[in-house]
């Protein structure tokens, strides 16, 4: 029997323990972290967190969506209940996740960051507490020195377009840090015209560009003073939080005359919300590849469908679910729509419905060009996916449709600054499934190719992907 969690976890050939030791531990192998949620301010004040809880709880639907499961009143999740009686309800938690992916990375967490061996429960709560607690408030775990400690080389964060860029801008001019933050562009808010707050986040673009938005060309005039501005500021990411990619074409006019009417305060069909949505989306896919950005699209996922805990406590604490309605001829058309010019940016599609695994497998085919090493790309299985089965199905999927070995690999996706082990629990994942490829004679046992796979997975591909100013290892 294999101890818990020891430094073979998860690898459970010689192969893949000898390929995650030389080419994908996080000590030796660095993390480019493309996508995540964390607060650049947080990262240029150099914050220190109080206690374990406001770094595991502040933020993280994943752990309060598992306490709700095991009956946790909400005074303990979201609620003011102290800091300390929220951990131990969160401890209380943790024996009940057998085979559930908290239970490995919270545990990850601690061995990595805390120097902990043991196992959380409500038992050794107050012992977990304390140790951590106290390396939290030490500059030990600072935000920055725990990004350091992680081997990171370079954060991309979520931004809005009118956003200031302060923070980005600060961290830049601060050469005690050397840690690239990079912005990353999320328009999301002024395409989703559905919105009641739509025309008043319009006044905010307005404020920012300096341009008046009252029709389409204000609107792509305003966008792209933005962009520029962004670009400015060392941005070359964009992402998109979509319902599906949605292809519903109809001409400058049609869609100028949309945005007049919902800007005049009049109501507008679901046709013609597809119809502005999909101008948006070409527009700016056209931009991107002007300017060289990579595109990322994520969609399949339904938000908020508790409505009663809406009411109470907001967007984004733990009522999102699979949407399984992702029309891929829609998909399709929309790359074709960009292909007809040759005008489709570096893209990446990640669905949050596994079912689509095979779908985006398929349809990315049809779109790949020369020059880039698969210029479209499946994104790595995300939330609702982001455990053993389901990194598995993913990469598999798409090593049977495409070609893994130029496979951006992952990222944190995280609020969290404690998230970056995730990067260790994929990667051991790769190696045990490339490792069991191997032992089973699938593939030859060439030490140079292996490594060249692991390292460009874990994190090679990705800074030749995204161009960043980093070197490969």
């Amino acid at each position: 029997m294999k101890a818990f969690m020891d430094k073979e976890f998860l690898l459970n050939t010689d192969t893949a323990k000898k390929l995650y030791r030389e080419f994908a531990d996080m000590s030796r192998i660095p993390i480019l972290d493309y996508h995540c949620h964390i607060n650049p301010q947080e990262i240029y004040e150099d914050r220190q967190f109080d206690n374990i809880a406001q770094v595991w709880l502040g933020g993280d639907h994943y752990k309060w969506r598992q306490m709700r499961a095991n009956g946790i009143e909400e005074a303990y999740i979201t609620g003011d209940a102290p800091d300390r009686e929220k951990f131990q309800r969160w401890a209380e938690t943790m024996p009940k996740l057998i085979g559930n992916p908290l239970y490995h990375w919270s545990h990850m967490e601690l061995r990595y960051y805390f120097g902990y061996e043991g196992n959380l429960n409500g038992d050794t709560a107050e012992e977990v507490w304390n140790l951590c607690s106290e390396k939290l408030r030490s500059t030990e775990l600072s935000v920055r020195n725990i990004i350091k400690k992680s081997n990171v080389r370079l954060i991309c964060t979520t931004d809005d377009p009118v956003d200031s860029l302060e923070w980005h801008r600060k961290i830049k001019a601060d050469k005690s840090f050397d840690v690239q933050v990079l912005p990353a562009w999320r328009p999301d808010k002024a395409m989703n015209i559905e919105k009641p707050d739509f025309a008043a986040y319009l006044d905010k673009l307005s404020a920012a560009s300096g341009v008046n938005v009252t029709d389409l060309a204000s609107l792509k005039e305003a966008v792209s003073k933005r962009m520029d501005y962004f670009a400015e500021n060392g941005c070359s990411v964009s992402d998109h939080g979509v319902e599906y990619v949605m292809y519903a074409p109809a001409d400058d006019t049609g869609v100028d005359a949309i945005l007049k009417k919902k800007l005049a305060g009049g109501s507008i069909s679901a046709e013609e919300i597809r119809q502005y949505k999909t101008a948006c989306m070409l527009f700016l896919a056209r931009q991107y590849h002007a300017r060289g950005w990579v595109m990322q699209i994520h969609y399949g996922c339904k938000r908020d469908n508790n409505s009663y805990m809406y009411k109470k406590i907001g967007p984004d604490t733990g009522y999102d679910c699979i949407n399984n309605y992702a029309p891929s001829a829609e998909l399709a058309d929309f790359l074709n729509a960009l292909s007809a010019n040759d005008e489709i940016p570096k893209t990446v599609i990640y669905s949050l419905n596994p079912n689509d695994d095979e779908t985006i497998g398929s349809i990315i085919g049809c779109f790949q060009s020369g020059g880039v090493k698969n210029k479209i790309q499946q994104g790595s299985a995300w939330w609702f996916n982001d455990h053993y089965i389901g990194m598995n199905k993913q990469m598999k999927s798409l090593a049977n449709l495409s070609c893994l070995g130029n496979f951006i690999g992952m990222l944190t996706d995280s609020r969290s600054f404690l998230s970056y082990t995730r990067h260790d629990y994929f990667r051991r994942i790769v190696c045990q499934m490339i490792g069991e490829w191997v032992e089973n004679g699938e593939y030859p046992n060439d030490e140079k190719l292996l490594g060249e796979i692991v390292k460009g997975i874990s994190y090679n591909n990705a800074v030749e992907y995204f161009g960043f100013k980093l070197e490969t290892v």
